[in-house]
């Protein structure tokens, strides 16, 4: 025990001055590396400031030394390009008519309703017919008469008894008779208003217990067949779009499209919004009718063997229409002659053969000459 206690000493003193060292290392080991973080800031800004002034001074050095920027590339190629016109239009009927009284009278009962899809010859009204109805009889009545005695002076006339004048006067009543209540029968027809062809009730103009004319308006009346869409183009494609020419037409309240052509052109411009109409033809087709929503897009041109680039990679200084060509490891500004643009492509007339590649993502960072790193996609 004492001897662990003449040694204590010693040890503690050993301690310290180890620990004092260590401090002593760790201080200058900081203070060295300030001194050298200050000598690369210092050293840093003498480059850039001799490279600024080399770059003045010498432009192939400038080229040499500029960053490489990372990029992505789209090819070019040929194919076949379309431009459309895109415009909306809404289906319409070749039988869409309006529904009047041939007859006069006070509207008994009306079974149909708006918006009501009815079949051909389906009762839409009734009007009263009393009075006509009467007049039937009454002639019924006469006409029997008339009969008996057109057939009776009929037989005295065979056995050449009477005259002629009597034998044609009974004839002449009996036949005038038979045009009247056919007449009659008519009109007592038109009393009940019908459905002229399969279609639906757009509106009702007439209400139960009103008298009306003849001429009346009772229906607007609108068929579900013959139907077509009609559209409104700018008069800049006037001479452009042809009768048949190819459509697509998408309906997007029920997601459907097809291909159909267009069947009929306007002869005159509306000066009010110096466009004219188009009709296309629809086929027969399922939940489409009338008044829907219908979005052309009717083709104007074509070229089968296009160079097709994206619009976006198309870009416009001064000088003209240019993009970024990516030729051995530089991004080369290549100018082009533009085309038509539809759906975020652009067709190139000249400037590009279709075999280049072109700096895609990045084309907004580079500018002529600059070198490139090319990105793995």
């Amino acid at each position: 025990m004492k001897t662990i206690l003449r040694f204590l000493p010693i040890t503690l003193a050993l301690v310290m001055s180890f620990a004092c060292a260590e401090d002593e290392s760790v201080e200058a080991k900081k203070a060295k590396l300030e001194e050298l973080k200050a000598q690369v800031v210092e050293l840093n800004g003498n480059i850039r400031t001799l490279e600024a002034e080399l770059m003045k001074l010498d432009p192939e050095f400038a080229k040499q030394n500029q960053k490489s920027v990372l990029i992505t590339t789209a090819d070019t190629h040929k194919e076949r390009f379309e431009h459309f016109v895109e415009v909306t239009g809404s289906v319409l009927s070749k039988k869409n008519v309006s529904i009047s009284s041939e007859t006069a009278g006070q509207v008994l009962e009306i079974p149909a309703m708006e918006g009501m899809r009815v079949k051909k010859g389906e009762v839409l009204a009734r009007i009263d017919a009393e009075v006509i109805q009467r007049n039937i009889d009454e002639v019924e009545n006469s006409l029997s008469l008339a009969n008996t005695l057109f057939e009776k002076q009929k037989r005295l006339w065979e056995q050449e008894i009477g005259t002629e004048v009597q034998y044609l006067e009974a004839k002449n009543r009996k036949e005038g008779l038979e045009r009247s209540l056919a007449s009659l029968k008519t009109q007592l027809d038109k009393s009940i208003v019908k459905a002229p062809f399969d279609g639906t009730v757009e509106t009702v103009t007439v209400r139960l217990g009103e008298l009306v004319q003849p001429g009346s308006p009772m229906f607007q009346f609108v068929g579900e067949s013959d139907l077509f869409i009609e559209a409104d183009i700018s008069e800049a494609y006037v001479g452009v779009l042809g009768k048949g020419d190819s459509v697509r037409v998408s309906f997007p309240s029920i997601g459907k499209e097809i291909e159909t052509r267009v069947s009929a052109i306007g002869a005159i411009i509306n000066p009010n919004n110096r466009t004219f109409k188009v009709e296309v033809y629809l086929p027969q087709m399922d939940l489409v009718k009338p008044n829907m929503l219908a979005i052309l897009d009717i083709k104007d041109y074509e070229n089968p063997e296009a160079v097709v680039v994206p619009s976006k990679l198309v870009l416009s200084d001064n000088r003209g229409d240019y993009v970024f060509v990516v030729r051995d490891g530089k991004a080369i500004k290549t100018y082009v002659q533009r085309g038509k643009t539809f759906q975020q492509l652009t067709e190139i007339l000249e400037g590009l053969s279709g075999d280049e590649k072109l700096v895609d993502k990045g084309f907004r960072e580079v500018g002529d000459n600059f070198n490139v790193t090319i990105a793995q996609q």
